[in-house]
């Protein structure tokens, strides 16, 4: 349950009573001593300045004056408050008068701490390739001379008059692919040339030459071409407008001139190669993140790192989309990571249910889009429902299965996920996982209401509003579990289902899961395993394991991610996945998929291979005339020290070969033809 008090202080202000504040609810769920106000941030604040002066963590419910309560506790010398906003995101709503239960939920989860995000440093020196078809990118170059230092490349497909002195490179080629980065751009160009010193009326080309090389820190490309990149809207460095369009022409001189010196950009995915599943022994397994990634910054590893993928930080845009996916948590999200945000969810539900609220439903948005639309609701709206309950994250296509799972098991009736009306890059991630939610509750029996789990895609607050208004009160109607999230995203997902069964008492112990679910069984057909454990060699996760004792595979359930190296790498191609949950004890310790009985050998008496094996090679070659000698065929029934021993003995000739036939002569042939001829009478 939540922390009943930490010290912690929150203050409360009704905004000039704008709103009403159920107190006793708030006291009762936020963890922390209650202190409210009616106007917090002018004839009050020396309510704030003495909460401020007991030195204990302060939480202040209001965002909009966070700037002077901010500069007051700098100017006292003291921590920085938390910030939380209840009155856009409870209080001004037209269910504003029963938000006290909510209040109290977001003033909880507020308190939990949220760790650093480590960042990647990129630095431009200004050196920048402009691209261009006409006399936009020369007049675009004659305003950014003095700040960056420049090469523009023109394409030649039009005419351009030469400018009267040369104060940067101008030269004509096509730019035919590119790679890297803000400060470590490559350009490939084919065609290069440069001008003739002669140009007069338009530019005058030399012979020109492909696959030309150019590194810059920028790329300003006003050719109106395809873009160099996928997403490229989300490529530092790399800048695009249609020379067309002069207002978007604008936008990119004024962000060129800006990218000169060091940035830090957050380091949005931490990657734990050790965990990766991707390949093995020149097999490719897990693709998840490769396929996902809009940006092209996920690759397959070469060299040391050969079996696992490898991400560019540099690249990265953060959508987390391949976090979403990772079946290991090789690749989590670090704005915050998944274990930070489950710690806050929890906070968030069991303090709403503690201070009397029912039925929640969850709303993940981002700041950029969802932070807007909530005030709009507010202010020209009904707001939001007071069981709606709002969670602030980075980017919404982040979410993996662990969060989705672990709010319906801390007791969330529903949960929607607010995108753009045009969802961005690496949504597929994310829709993923709310299938394989919907597809465990309706396994559990908790399923339908118009679906558990689904993404609201809209950019009209007032759309957002009806839809959340028009969802169904569908409690679950049992207490839901209060476990700690730990472990792996994988991990923290396989506790929440598992504690979301536990209080469902849901009688189901197996539940189908859609294609590319990371739990799983990975099934062998027995009758043509031949033992050989291969799989147990490639299994990243030691889902197959050998018995070092006897000849067995071993398949733990638990720890299958659905990667299919076993599959791809089984000789024999009888493995085959199914992606499930399987709730029953078995699921949790290794099972013995296949076990013979291992040979004897017959000399030494040490253990080697299995009887069935041994029986299937000697069966396999009793028809060689290498092996119709029985001494030779009992060779096959000696370990491998002993097969040398007897092969070099001398007993057996390991050179002879079969009985040649006698050499036969024509006199033979006549002779046997003579004797063949019938005699006379």
């Amino acid at each position: 349950m939540t922390r009943k008090t930490d010290e912690r202080i929150a203050l409360v202000c009704s905004c000039e009573d704008s709103m009403r504040l159920d107190e006793k609810a708030i006291a009762r769920g936020c963890g922390a001593e209650l202190r409210t106000a009616e106007q917090l941030c002018m004839a009050q604040l020396d309510r704030f300045m003495a909460a401020l002066g007991t030195g204990r963590p302060l939480t202040v419910a209001c965002t909009a004056q966070a700037p002077l309560f901010a500069q007051e506790a700098e100017q006292a010398g003291a921590p920085a408050p938390t910030f939380v906003n209840i009155r856009e995101q409870a209080g001004w709503a037209a269910e504003g008068r029963a938000a006290g239960a909510k209040m109290a939920a977001l003033l909880a989860a507020a308190a939990e701490p949220m760790p650093a995000t480590p960042l990647v440093t990129l630095e431009s020196r200004g050196v920048t390739l402009l691209l261009g078809r006409d006399g936009v990118a020369l007049d675009a170059a004659a305003r950014l001379q003095d700040r960056l230092d420049l090469t523009v490349l023109l394409t030649g497909a039009e005419d351009v008059t030469p400018a009267a002195t040369a104060p940067f490179p101008v030269m004509k080629g096509r730019a035919r692919a590119a790679t890297g980065w803000l400060g470590a751009f490559e350009v490939t160009v084919d065609g290069a040339a440069l001008p003739r010193p002669s140009s007069r009326a338009r530019y005058e080309w030399a012979p020109g030459k492909n696959g030309a090389t150019s590194r810059a820190d920028i790329v300003l490309d006003l050719t109106g071409n395809p873009p160099l990149f996928p997403a490229h809207e989300v490529r530092q460095g790399y800048l695009r407008a249609d020379p067309a369009d002069a207002a978007a022409v604008e936008r990119a001189i004024a962000k060129a001139a800006e990218l000169v010196g060091t940035f830090d950009k957050p380091r949005f995915i931490a990657f734990d190669g050790a965990l990766c599943a991707h390949a093995r022994n020149k097999r490719n397994g897990c693709t998840r993140c490769i396929d996902l990634c809009p940006t092209e910054a996920i690759t397959s590893g070469t060299g040391p790192l050969k079996d696992q993928v490898v991400i560019s930080a540099e690249i990265c845009a953060g959508c987390g989309a391949c976090a979403a996916v990772c079946p290991t948590g090789a690749a989590t999200y670090t704005l915050p990571p998944p274990a930070a945000l489950a710690r806050r969810l929890r906070r968030l539900l069991l303090a709403y249910r503690e201070a009397g609220g029912e039925a929640p439903v969850v709303l993940f948005h981002d700041a950029a889009q969802g932070d807007p639309l909530l005030d709009a609701l507010a202010r020209h709206g009904d707001g939001l429902p007071a069981r709606v309950l709002p969670i602030a994250v980075n980017e919404p296509t982040a979410l993996d299965l662990s969060l989705i799972a672990g709010a319906f098991a801390w007791g969330a009736s529903a949960l929607r996920v607010l995108l753009p009306g045009r969802p961005g890059h690496g949504a597929e991630g994310l829709r993923r996982n709310l299938d394989y939610a919907n597809a465990a509750l309706d396994g559990m029996g908790l399923g339908h209401a118009t679906l558990r789990a689904r993404a609201i895609e809209t950019d009209d607050p007032f759309s957002l509003g009806d839809a959340l208004a028009a969802l169904p009160h569908a409690a679950f109607g049992f207490a839901p579990s209060s476990h700690q999230a730990a472990g792996t995203p994988r991990e923290m997902a396989l506790q929440a289902l598992r504690g979301l069964r536990a209080a469902a008492a849901a009688p189901v112990e197996t539940v189908a899961m859609p294609a590319l679910a990371p739990f799983g069984l990975a099934r062998v057909a027995t009758a043509g395993c031949t033992l050989c454990l291969a799989c147990t060699s490639v299994c990243p996760t030691s889902a197959f394991s050998a018995n070092p004792e006897t000849p067995q595979l071993r398949f733990l359930e638990d720890a299958c991610v659905q990667c299919g190296l076993c599959a791809a790498t089984c000789p024999e191609k009888v493995i085959t996945l199914e992606p499930r949950l399987n709730f029953s004890e078995a699921a949790a310790a290794p099972q013995v998929v296949k076990q013979e009985e291992p040979a004897a050998c017959a000399q030494c008496g040490k253990l080697f291979g299995t009887k069935a094996s041994i029986a299937r090679v000697k069966a396999k070659l009793a028809a060689h005339w290498m092996f119709t000698d029985p001494a030779r065929m009992a060779i096959l029934e000696l370990c491998e020290d002993c097969r040398v021993a007897e092969a070099t003995s001398g007993r057996i000739d390991p050179y002879a070969g079969p009985a040649r036939p006698a050499t036969r002569t024509t006199e033979d042939y006549l002779r046997e033809a003579e004797r063949a001829k019938p005699k006379e009478p």
